[in-house]
């Protein structure tokens, strides 16, 4: 009789040790920011994606104008949620006003002490999260997307589109986005930025992060002596790493630079 009950026992401990290993992120932060944020949400809806046999919780908000130009795939900073304050939800929420559907995912997160050298062995969750989004907005009937990120979102959407991404990503929007690891093929965000065809915005602040501001004039080189011809670069003067009292004048500038470089007219739906 021990023996069967410590046998059902290590069945389960080991199954529940097979649960927890399908994922690296911090499942249990990601929960938390899900039922605190969710009940609050003032713009779009919260859909629940899958990657890889894990569930995450994505931010959707159709387009209210009349006319649409595609879908934006909003990815957020270091450690933080998909309706995060600064940049993200205004991304989020007013960009559909002026014709894109936003997707915002919530990303491979860790504790709040992590830093950006704890973070390698998330990226193998990254590419899978990402085609769960682009996934859901061409369910959605999208056929142009777009990546906008911030943060360490940069050096995760890099990631993604060095590999193979889908055809519908037509473009990137980066801010704020640093060097990443270079000792990490997977966060070697310059390595990786060589490889990325698509229109670019690199987009940075007068008062940014020093590795972001250090990195910047070699991600402009790397662009010039590639021949990328869709990439462009600016420096928002006075504008800290989280764009603070800025945001709105962040949303003008990226949808500016969406008019004239990603848009796609939509077919109705």
């Amino acid at each position: 009789m021990y023996t069967r009950i410590f046998l059902i026992s290590l069945m389960f401990f080991m199954t529940g040790q097979t649960v927890l290993a399908a994922s690296k992120s911090d499942l249990a932060k990601e929960k938390r920011w899900e039922e605190q944020i969710v009940p609050s949400l003032l713009v779009g809806e919260a859909v629940t994606l899958k990657a890889d046999g894990t569930d995450f919780l994505g931010l959707y908000a159709e387009h209210t104008s009349e006319q649409a130009y595609g879908g934006l795939l909003i990815l957020h900073g270091i450690g933080v949620h998909p309706a995060w304050p600064d940049i993200i939800d205004p991304l989020r929420m007013q960009l559909p006003d002026h014709g894109w559907d936003t997707l915002s995912l919530q990303m491979p997160i860790l504790p709040n002490e992590a830093d950006n050298k704890d973070y390698p062995p998330l990226f193998d969750e990254v590419p899978a999260r990402i085609k769960a989004g682009v996934d859901f907005l061409k369910a959605k009937g999208v056929k142009n997307i777009v990546i906008v990120a911030h943060s360490l979102g940069v050096t995760m959407a890099s990631y993604y589109l060095a590999g193979k991404p889908d055809a519908t990503v037509k473009a990137f929007v980066a801010i704020s986005g640093g060097p990443g690891i270079p000792s990490d093929p997977r966060m070697d965000a310059m390595s990786n930025f060589k490889k990325i065809k698509l229109p670019y915005f690199d987009v940075y602040g007068s008062q940014d992060l020093d590795g972001v501001l250090a990195s910047a004039p070699k991600r402009a080189s790397i662009a010039k002596q590639a021949g990328h011809k869709h990439y462009s670069q600016t420096k928002v003067q006075g504008a800290n790493h989280f764009y603070t009292g800025m945001q709105d004048d962040l949303v003008k500038l990226v949808r500016g630079w969406l008019e004239k470089n990603a848009k796609d007219t939509q077919p109705k739906k």
